[in-house]
């Protein structure tokens, strides 16, 4: 009953300074991370400062966010080049006449793009939950937050806490921002990460201070900040069918041997969608790839996307239990972190299952606490 009080009173905190901590609990790098996919968005609106204050409150080893632009040239936290989904936008009818169509990776896509739209326009706008099946009872409180306010977040963080930046579409924000100094998107993202001391190669001193990955889908994106910074970077990579969106490779190219030889001189690991790791077919798990296998070989890490605690993303062989899936990925596939919408279960699985739990006598293994926990909730 205390962790269910515990996980139901979580408080929510608005966005503020907090003093420094000189000495901080240093980031765990003996376990798969944990990555907060965009906060703790399966309680509350994505991206937002309350998303990502509950995912570091929760346990999360990094947050991770998406990285756009607004129309003179200030770097936000936002996942979609369009504001529809998740903004209240359209209610605002000083903006009815933004309204835009613009090619994004070689589709035609009609919206109110965050390019189109200043930054104190953006930040007049309130979010939205994204899943009419998650909460909605955090639309229209919060804002869209700045590159820079979620930095401040993660550094004022009462211990180390690493953040997971994505440079986003950048071949549409070079196309329709330009910054006066004729430097593009990704010379400010670094030049941002920069400005907050954010240095140093994998596991490095200086890098274990302020832990980040940066993530894009663009592979010309890493190879070009590549040269700019040491900081590790990952690439992600999309469903089979999707082409690379500046590069317009194929799947099968950017996962093949020889293309991970050459990336790993830019790259420290992928962040391939799950369902390519483990195929799925009317929601069983097929037999698994071999990319984790080779992606090791090549002293690349893995990080897969997105796990969701929801019975709809849970696979028949879990019995819709998140906890068997998160045992799944880290015990048999072996993977080196995790992108979750749910970081408060991810944390508790990473601590039921931790060294010291399993020598403890009283609950060998994690299988045992759960079914302890399970027994005390189940009244309820």
């Amino acid at each position: 009953m205390l962790l269910i009080i515990g996980c139901t009173a979580s408080p929510l905190y608005p966005l503020h300074r907090h003093e420094h901590h000189e000495s901080r609990k240093p980031l765990q790098t003996f376990r798969p991370y944990n990555i907060a996919h965009r906060g703790s968005n399966g309680e509350l609106p994505e991206e937002t400062a309350p998303a990502y204050l509950r995912a570091i409150e929760e346990g999360a080893d990094f947050i991770e966010t998406d990285i756009l632009s607004s129309k003179d040239g200030v770097l936000i936290c936002f996942h979609d080049v369009t504001l529809d989904d998740t903004t209240d936008v359209a209610n605002y009818e000083e903006f009815a006449n933004r309204k835009r169509t613009y090619e994004v990776q070689g589709e035609n896509v009609t919206g109110f793009f965050t390019v189109d739209f200043t930054l104190k326009e953006l930040k007049s706008l309130r979010v939205k939950q994204r899943f009419s099946f998650r909460d909605q009872g955090y639309n229209g409180k919060f804002q869209i937050i700045t590159f820079e306010e979620f930095i401040s977040i993660a550094l004022e963080a009462p211990r180390v806490v690493g953040i997971y930046p994505e440079i986003k579409n950048p071949v549409l924000i070079n196309q329709h921002v330009k910054w006066a100094d004729g430097k593009r998107f990704e010379d400010k993202f670094v030049e941002t990460l920069k400005k907050h001391g954010y240095k140093g190669s994998y596991l490095s001193k200086d890098w274990l201070k302020q832990p980040v990955f940066i993530q894009s889908f663009a592979p010309t994106s890493l190879v070009y900040t590549s040269n700019q910074t040491d900081l590790p970077k990952i690439l992600l990579i999309d469903d089979i069918t999707v082409p690379t969106q500046d590069t317009n490779q194929s799947y099968w190219e950017i996962t093949s041997d020889s293309y991970f030889d050459y990336i790993k001189h830019y790259v420290v690991g992928i962040g391939p969608w799950k369902e390519t790791v483990v195929p799925v077919i009317n929601n069983y798990l097929q037999t698994p790839s071999d990319i984790v296998k080779r992606a090791h070989a090549h002293n690349l890490q893995v990080h897969p996307y997105t796990y969701r605690n929801e019975n709809k993303y849970l696979c028949f062989n879990f019995n819709q239990d998140p906890y068997q899936e998160y045992d799944y990925w880290v015990k048999k596939i072996k993977v080196d972190g995790l992108f979750t919408d749910f970081t408060g279960s991810l944390h508790k699985y990473q601590e039921w299952t931790s060294s010291n739990r399993r020598n403890n006598s009283d609950d060998k293994t994690a299988s045992k606490l759960l079914h302890k926990i399970a027994s005390l909730v189940a009244s309820y």
